[in-house]
């Protein structure tokens, strides 16, 4: 039997997962870079971030919309192709505020790609397959995270300009898609407004909204404590290169690998509800111990904390969606977790620089402590 991980069509939407956190990891460790350069506080940095997620925020709804009605290669092909026309673009900024223009162009690309590389994979796959699937999806990503900062970090000690060329990749993948992907359509067979009618009541269903919170609350913690204010704090204690920066948040990446590479034998053995609870204290655990850390090499344990919470929690979640959604509005409801994600991603830096600016870089961690502490709360009170 042909591997899993062999299929065409999972190694393309392997490298569509790829696209989602390029965006990201690959700045982070060009955020301090950025300070210095361009005359940014610490405060402001974040809205490179911001600006690039806010679109997710309001487009990935229609981005799910549209794919269950127009269909999902189209919107995909689409997708890629102005990520990396205006992601190679903010290369050429001459100033902090037309990067942060371009970045939201760049970011109205990337909406729609992050409601489509899970929907895609939850069309193709059913069953363990698709836990296994997601499981695969969530290595690439952990080998993404690796692979970008350090890339990223290394292009930035030629300047920070060098990083942001590196969307450019999405052209071709964007071909390959195009000509390679064989994926199940859906079929528009019912009229709209009865389409979107069941798709609430699906959406309104108590687990479909304990999932989307989790997700809102990952993000949050995983956009806001780490990737904007994590360099920021590496650099101004230990006087850290971006290329060095970039290393340590290599481990991360490792611990999400090797728990996502665990999660279909885990699943098998414990509920979904278990691993979630487990995901989410390894968060708590993360956001906690960093106040109390003063040498370098101690931070890798809340790094590598993250990672497995990330890798352990994510493939679950999203293949909990994937199963409570009908496959003719899974791309509407798959949207709504894209949307709450990028809102995540928006809320967390920002919201981070505010408490930044108001109590000091230990109080991002305790409000990262708090926002895990509720998300396992919220796993618990999921039915059984």
């Amino acid at each position: 039997m042909k591997k899993l991980y062999l299929d065409t069509n999972l190694q393309i939407m392997g490298g569509v997962t790829l696209m989602v956190i390029m965006g990201v990891s690959s700045i982070m460790p060009v955020l301090p870079t950025l300070v210095r350069d361009l005359g940014v506080s610490p405060g402001a940095i974040g809205l490179v971030i911001t600006s690039f997620t806010l679109p997710g925020v309001v487009l990935s709804p229609i981005a799910g919309v549209l794919a269950d009605r127009l269909g999902r290669k189209r919107i995909l092909v689409v997708s890629l192709v102005i990520f990396g026309v205006f992601g190679a673009a903010c290369s050429l900024a001459p100033d902090f505020e037309t990067l942060l223009y371009l970045r939201f162009l760049q970011g109205i690309g990337v909406a729609p790609i992050g409601v489509l590389n899970t929907t895609v994979i939850g069309d193709l796959y059913e069953g363990e397959d698709r836990v296994r699937a997601m499981g695969y999806s969530a290595i690439v990503l952990s080998a993404g995270t690796a692979l970008f900062p350090a890339l990223g970090g290394i292009l930035a000690m030629w300047g920070w300009q060098y990083a942001f060329l590196l969307p450019l990749s999405s052209l071709g993948l964007a071909f390959l898609a195009q000509l390679f992907l064989d994926n199940p359509e859906p079929r528009a067979t019912v009229a709209l407004k009865e389409y979107v009618k069941a798709t609430f009541s699906v959406i309104a269903a108590r687990n479909m909204v304990a999932l989307f919170a989790i997700t809102l609350l990952t993000h949050i913690i995983l956009y806001g404590p780490y990737i904007t204010y994590f360099p920021i704090l590496l650099e101004e204690r230990f006087l850290l290169s971006p290329a060095s920066i970039g290393l340590i948040g290599a481990i991360a990446s490792l611990f999400t690998a090797l728990a996502s590479s665990q999660v279909g034998r885990l699943a098998g053995r414990f509920r979904s509800i278990a691993l979630l609870c487990a995901s989410s204290v390894l968060f708590l655990l993360s956001m906690a111990v960093v106040p109390f850390l003063s040498n370098l090499w101690t931070f890798a344990l809340p790094v590598a904390l993250l990672g497995a919470s990330m890798g352990l929690g994510a493939p679950v979640r999203i293949a909990l969606l994937a199963e409570l959604s009908p496959a003719d509005s899974r791309g509407a409801i798959m949207s709504v977790n894209s949307m709450l994600l990028r809102l995540g991603q928006t809320i967390g830096p920002a919201l981070m620089g505010l408490v930044f600016a108001e109590g000091g870089m230990d109080f991002v961690y305790w409000t990262g402590s708090v926002a895990a502490l509720t998300m396992f709360v919220v796993t618990l009170g999921m039915s059984r």
